[in-house]
């Protein structure tokens, strides 16, 4: 079974900073990962990378069987859902929910006058019920929550039906109870049989959703730690990806992380 992507060394620099430092990275069909890391990590810039917005400085991109540079990336970007808050910006605000997921068939924001058929339809309804929002179909994007909205963008995500997922921060912003309504939701995507491999981005380990199966540490553009996230997630590789001496408990699935007492920062 292919790979979902590979990377291979892969660098990218910019005047005066080094964004991705020698990356190689593989994820599996069937894998769900969360790449975890501070601010400046690089963990925008490697999500760049995979979803095919951004080439490489340095190194080899393979993304869904394709390489990256010998492919036509706007084919390539319809096989793959990314959620993020620069997509949820360009969503006009008094779009109704329906019409923001199954625009996505035609990969625009805002309805027009695109042809959209009975299939493309039902396949909206099924992913607004699969992420819980089918009552909100007929609210307008302005008047969601946050935790709407994230689940809104999910679904419209799914609707291509994509070979590869990526959450930007997916969590971000959400009080407690919209978070854990998005983690139960993601928790469900990330168990069924169909769904896409996962990639989601995070600082904080409170947000990995039960299920997701490996985890990548990033730190300065470089790769602290990866592998699977029984074995990976540890306190001490959480420590140097984050400066911090810290206690890491695992209850349920669900991850929690705090300073340890008379911690100090690493130096």
């Amino acid at each position: 079974m292919p790979a979902a992507f590979e990377l291979s060394k892969v660098s990218v620099v910019r005047p005066g900073k080094v964004l991705l430092d020698n990356i190689s990275w593989t994820v599996d069909e069937g894998e769900r990962w969360v790449i975890l890391g501070p601010n400046g990590a690089g963990k925008t810039t490697l999500m760049q990378i995979i979803s095919a917005s951004m080439h490489p400085t340095k190194g080899k991109v393979r993304i869904l069987g394709e390489k990256l540079g010998r492919i036509d990336i706007f084919d390539l970007r319809t096989r793959i859902g990314h959620t993020s808050t620069a997509v949820a910006d360009r969503i006009p605000p008094a779009e109704s929910v329906s019409d923001t997921v199954v625009s996505a068939a035609h990969a625009v924001t805002g309805r027009w006058q695109e042809k959209y058929d009975d299939e493309d339809h039902a396949r909206a309804v099924q992913m607004m019920g699969e992420m819980g929002i089918t009552a909100l179909a007929q609210r307008t994007f302005g008047t969601l929550s946050e935790g709407e909205r994230k689940r809104v963008l999910i679904a419209r995500a799914l609707m291509t039906d994509p070979e590869l997922l990526l959450l930007d921060e997916p969590a971000a912003g959400l009080d407690l109870g919209a978070r854990e309504d998005l983690l139960a939701s993601l928790e469900v995507l990330s168990n069924a049989d169909d769904s896409p491999v996962l990639v989601m981005v995070s600082h904080h380990v409170e947000e990995i959703p039960v299920g997701f199966t490996h985890v990548l540490l990033l730190r300065g553009g470089k790769v602290m730690a990866q592998g699977p996230i029984e074995s990976t997630l540890t306190a001490d590789n959480l420590g140097a990806t984050f400066g911090l001496r810290v206690q890491l408990q695992r209850e349920g699935g669900r991850y929690t992380a705090r300073r340890a007492a008379h911690g100090h920062r690493a130096g």
